[in-house]
């Protein structure tokens, strides 16, 4: 049920698409078409004149709507599955700038947080913003230590707003799913999902003080990437305090040349950055547009803004590597088997017929130079052609989407030349060795080694306890016929290498621990490794004669 403050809302938004001249777009869907005709004989179309392409006038209209629609369609921008090119281009454009707010009413909402007056919490505050922006906007000050700081300050009452805006998006999703026909493989309830989570988050700044400090500590060491330090005692839900940078903006291009900044460096510590936060870390910054990012006199990335990060599941990192490394070596057919596996398309898909679409895509593309190829593109061409087999949209993956875009945008702006693959494949080869395969089984075994020799003196109870259930279970059954015997004999047999399995298994991982323990200085006797060699060959032979049709 649509509320009177939803409707006036919805009216008001009628009004500014009728200004851009997008009714054409409403009258376009399914629900409206057999009533197209109504839009060649409304006044207002006589009355047009040569009007601007489709995409600048929905990028209009959206300023027009206010910040909350601005920011839906930033990062609508980033998801090119859903939209034109020439769309995605133009809301790319999108700036999230908008009239600060007064600065009483800021040192109003600073002195309300933090409980105390702003002249003896700081010792300099500049009431005239540096930066406003859809959420929050921000402050100079200084510390009575002499520390020059920002202050971030959310908008008074945005929270009402963006609710109100947020609910209208959700009813334009039903309508889609209800009359587009790729409203349901789209997910447009899920992709405002993600937008309101997205959103709603921004608004805590004890959260992005929080996402600042663990970024900050996981490049704590780094020499590519600075992170300014959060001021905690400063810090609340519509406060935040932060040490201030300096540094030059990175899309400024003229003063990084002038300042002997090396852009091919600096273009692949971008690509380093993403792919370590990915990765190495999962912890990414998901905003990295030029905006937020500076560059120090020694060519150190400095980031800002952490309202908006990204992490993902070890399936999704795995399938993630694994379709990078895919790419690269120009294997459609393990392109295709992932996606399958991932459950990205849908479990019955032909590989084969998948796999040839894939190369149908790739191949011209890849006859380019490397350095030519955009990997961003080709990925948005490679979920263009999976949407002919049903590819459902993956909603945690939009952030990343939106980084990866985002930064080889900006460092093929900063060194034309770049190429992205030279730079990722050595350090996804890297990741897949540490992680997949024998490397990574033994870390994964020293890592559970605690839990494992915490439960092994408890493992034979529970094989003999197993094996007498299975025994009770054969012997109770009185078989008549031959094929009942044979099955009777088969399970015995299946019990008998089920225990030898166990068993190899358990010396084996014995082996292990003993090693793990000696390595460590638990063990001081010379003949402990020679056990531990011991063991391990025994679990060995033990696995290696355990064969179908075999009984151990």
């Amino acid at each position: 049920m649509i509320s009177p403050g939803q409707l006036i809302r919805l009216l008001k938004i009628n009004r500014i698409l009728v200004k851009h001249g997008l009714d054409e777009i409403i009258f376009a869907t399914h629900l409206f078409r057999p009533v197209r005709y109504l839009l060649y004989l409304a006044p207002w179309n006589w009355l047009r004149q040569q009007r601007e392409p489709r995409a600048v006038r929905i990028r209009s209209a959206l300023e027009d709507l206010g910040p909350i629609f601005v920011k839906f369609g930033q990062i609508l921008s980033t998801r090119r599955d859903l939209l034109p090119g020439d769309i995605a281009d133009e809301l790319a454009r999108l700036q999230d700038d908008v009239p600060p707010f007064p600065g009483h009413i800021a040192r109003n909402i600073i002195e309300k947080s933090l409980g105390d007056n702003v002249n003896n919490m700081f010792a300099e505050f500049d009431e005239s913003p540096m930066a406003s922006a859809s959420i929050a906007q921000v402050h100079a000050a200084r510390l009575h230590d002499g520390r020059e700081v920002i202050v971030k300050v959310v908008r008074p009452n945005i929270a009402g707003v963006i609710r109100r805006d947020v609910s209208l998006l959700y009813i334009l999703a039903d309508l889609a799913e209800r009359y587009w026909s790729e409203g349901h493989r789209l997910r447009p309830r899920e992709v405002i999902f993600e937008y309101e989570k997205t959103i709603f988050d921004e608004l805590d700044l004890v959260r992005e003080a929080a996402n600042a400090s663990q970024l900050r500590r996981n490049f704590a060491s780094s020499e590519i990437l600075y992170v300014p330090e959060v001021y905690w005692p400063y810090t609340r839900k519509q406060v935040m305090v932060m040490e201030r940078i300096s540094g030059t903006p990175i899309g400024n291009i003229a003063a990084l040349k002038q300042q002997g900044i090396d852009m091919k460096q600096l273009s692949e510590r971008g690509v380093e950055i993403f792919f370590t936060q990915v990765f190495h870390h999962n912890f990414f910054h998901a905003d990295m547009h030029p905006g937020n990012i500076f560059v120090s006199p020694e060519g150190q990335y400095i980031a800002v803004d952490f309202g908006i990060m990204g992490t993902l599941n070890p399936e999704d990192q795995r399938y993630l590597a694994e379709n990078f490394l895919a790419f690269f070596n120009r294997d459609y057919h393990r392109v295709a088997e992932l996606h399958v596996q991932s459950r990205w398309v849908p479990e019955n898909t032909r590989i084969d017929e998948f796999e040839s679409a894939i190369r149908s895509v790739c191949e011209p593309i890849f006859e380019r130079p490397l350095k030519d190829i955009s990997f961003g593109r080709l990925l948005l061409h490679l979920f263009q052609t999976a949407r002919r087999f049903n590819m459902v949209i993956q909603p945690q993956l939009i952030l990343l989407q939106k980084t990866l875009l985002n930064i080889e945008g900006l460092g093929r702006q900063l060194y034309p030349e770049l190429d992205l693959w030279q730079t990722a494949k050595p350090f996804l080869e890297r990741w897949t060795a540490d992680h997949i395969g024998p490397k990574a089984f033994m870390k994964a075994i020293y890592k559970t080694s605690p839990q494992i020799l915490e439960k092994l003196p408890h493992l034979p109870l529970l094989i003999n306890e197993a094996l007498e259930k299975i025994h009770e279970g054969t012997l109770s059954v009185e078989f008549k016929s031959r094929e009942l015997e044979n099955i009777r004999t088969e399970i015995h047999k299946a019990s008998r290498r089920t225990y030898a399995t166990i068993c190899g298994a358990a010396l084996l991982i014995s082996a292990v621990m003993i090693s793990s323990l000696y390595v460590q200085g638990d063990f001081s006797l010379a003949a402990i490794p020679v056990l531990g060699w011991l063991l391990a060959g025994a679990g060995i032979l033990i696995l290696f004669s355990v064969r179908p049709g075999r009984g151990a």
